[in-house]
């Protein structure tokens, strides 16, 4: 406890880390309240059903990354999640188009026209996810005829359109503030905020349940000690790496010599994050959707495709997972790159021939590394399911495990790496000065 707070007295005595601090804490404040600001025409009184139809499903998972202001008919109603969608594409279209290689491979200035791609992007994402929500927002309160002050008219859906948009790049905006100025990780940080401010009233609602039943307070307690050891393991999943060593041959030029170092190269046990989740989730949802459009109700596929918890559901997003972390992690990372690298800055594996032996060698490493990768971040996407076997609430199950627990985690350790690193620059600085 002693070192938490001379850590914390440190973190503050540094005037840099400390304006950091507080403008990303601004900021995030800024964005929760945003989060609650209803768009113009709507009535807040009549949101309950629209409420109750975003918590499940892909709409449910919208509403996740939003921290609720898509629920809520909010101006951050689509939230950071269109510009995600284009980083994706961009991501892949990397991959695939030369072109956009080509820019990759230019440094500082191919990456500020890739942003600008990006924002462009984010615009045209957003602009034809917005009437969709709208349409979605205006068929959940059809029942309400004072839904809408102003009713669905021409210029309600152009400024609601407009706002959206505009909502949308703000975030984004937000996020690259947080990135540029605050402490790093901008719009990971504003989805982690999201998401754990659901937790308080998720917490609560499981203990009062529990309260409510007699004698199984104790049971609460073990949900809790449970929860802490499905952390532990997250952490290890996403910090968990093998290390590949890579000799540098010696280069004498003139009097002096280069190279002849060991260094490594990790490779994380799971290289593709979060994204096998979020991809084998919008897949799962396409057969519920189809479904809705057809006039059999009494469909065994469909019914077993809409229970959250059942047995066939959680084993083909179990299977969906593990083949989305190898097809991610193949898109990821590309062994022959990385052995040309290798070989053109004069470094080799030891044992290991230069060139397409080291890239069989570096394949083979990271197959073997991604298989149980895959499956623990498979059983981590299943858990939720799992613990609502036991009584759990479904809110309070969301944090044992899918997107929430790992965006928890992943975005907490990143912002204690870069809280560190300026805490090590700091005493860097101290030392120099003290030099002198």
């Amino acid at each position: 406890m002693k070192r938490l707070i001379q850590t914390l007295k440190n973190i503050w005595s540094i005037e840099d880390l400390r304006k950091r601090i507080l403008y990303t804490i601004s900021l995030v404040l800024v964005y929760r309240i945003g989060c609650y600001v209803i768009l113009p025409g709507v009535d807040p009184a009549q949101l309950g059903a629209f409420r109750e139809s975003s918590s499940q499903g892909l709409m449910g998972l919208l509403n996740m990354f939003s921290g609720g202001a898509f629920s809520n008919a909010s101006i951050f109603a689509l939230g950071i999640m269109p510009y995600i969608t284009a980083s994706i594409v961009i991501q892949l279209l990397v991959m695939v188009v030369p072109k956009f290689q080509k820019m990759q491979r230019e440094g500082e200035s191919g990456r500020r026209k890739m942003n600008q791609i990006t924002r462009w992007l984010t615009v045209a994402v957003t602009a034809a996810q917005a009437p969709a929500y709208i349409q979605n927002m205006k068929y959940q309160l059809s029942a309400s005829s004072t839904a809408f002050f102003n009713g669905a008219d021409g210029w309600f859906w152009i400024s609601s359109i407009v706002i959206l948009v505009s909502g949308t790049l703000f975030v984004m905006w937000l996020g690259e503030r947080i990135t540029d100025k605050g402490v790093g990780n901008g719009i990971s940080l504003l989805i982690m905020i999201g998401i754990i401010a659901r937790l308080p009233f998720a917490l609560f609602g499981e203990f009062m349940t529990r309260i409510e039943q007699s004698g199984r307070l104790p049971m609460f307690l073990v949900e809790i000690v449970v929860l802490l050891v499905v952390i532990l393991l997250v952490i290890l999943l996403v910090q968990g790496t093998r290390r590949i060593p890579v000799q540098y041959a010696k280069r004498i030029v003139g009097n002096k010599q280069y190279g002849g170092v060991r260094q490594y190269i990790p490779i994380k046990v799971n290289a593709a994050g979060v994204m096998p989740i979020i991809f084998a989730q919008a897949i799962m949802f396409l057969p519920i959707t189809f479904m809705g459009f057809s006039d059999n109700t009494d469909n065994s596929f469909a019914i077993a495709f809409s229970d959250y918890n059942g047995f066939w559901y959680n084993l083909v997003f179990f299977i969906l997972v593990v083949v989305f972390t190898y097809f991610y992690t193949a898109i990821a990372i590309n062994p022959n790159q990385m052995a040309d690298d290798m070989k053109k800055n004069g470094g080799f594996i030891p044992g290991v021939k230069p060139g397409r032996k080291t890239a069989e060698y570096l394949e083979s490493i990271l197959s073997k590394v991604t298989l149980p990768g895959s499956i623990f971040l498979a059983i981590v996407a299943i858990l939720p399911a799992i613990v609502r076997l036991f009584g759990v609430t479904s809110q309070f199950a969301q944090f044992y495990g899918g997107t929430s627990l790992l965006i928890l985690v992943g975005v907490i350790l990143d912002t204690l790496q870069q809280i560190e690193s300026h805490l090590l620059m700091a005493q860097d600085k101290r030392r120099n000065r003290a030099h002198t």
